[in-house]
């Protein structure tokens, strides 16, 4: 990998996809778990789950993210950077590796470092330092 590059874990919320530097993953679990609801909590906490006797705040990143619709939610991203806190995705992809100079920081947000062109479509990178 050449140094301007970062390897970076995709994936989808509905029709988006969005991706994150990998350094800021620490595991990523099927979401087979019920989720907790925390009354009077934030919009955008889902609630908790039980992963491995370590209660994990399950956080929605479409919320955050001014997405429409609801998450089917079949994975967790756990975050290895914010204690026990997983971001509630519809589906994980790959890793792959960008380019900075394939990153368009024009399309750089308070929730998003800017746009990657794929192939046939556009990923956020998304930080998710802003989603939790």
């Amino acid at each position: 990998m050449a140094d301007d590059e970062t390897d970076v874990l995709e994936f989808s919320l509905g029709d988006g996809r969005y991706c994150i530097d990998i350094a800021h993953v620490d595991e990523i679990v099927d979401a087979n778990e019920d989720v907790t609801a925390i009354p009077n909590s934030e919009r955008h906490v889902v609630g908790v789950v039980d992963l491995r006797g370590q209660t994990t705040t399950v956080v929605d990143p479409r919320v955050k993210l001014g997405e429409a619709g609801e998450t089917e939610g079949s994975r967790i991203v756990v975050l290895s950077e914010h204690d026990a806190t997983g971001l509630l995705v519809d589906d994980v992809h790959e890793v792959e590796a960008i380019a900075e100079a394939d990153l368009d920081e024009s399309g750089a947000s308070e929730t998003t470092r800017g746009v990657v062109r794929r192939d046939d479509r556009f990923v956020v990178w998304v930080d998710p330092d802003a989603l939790v």
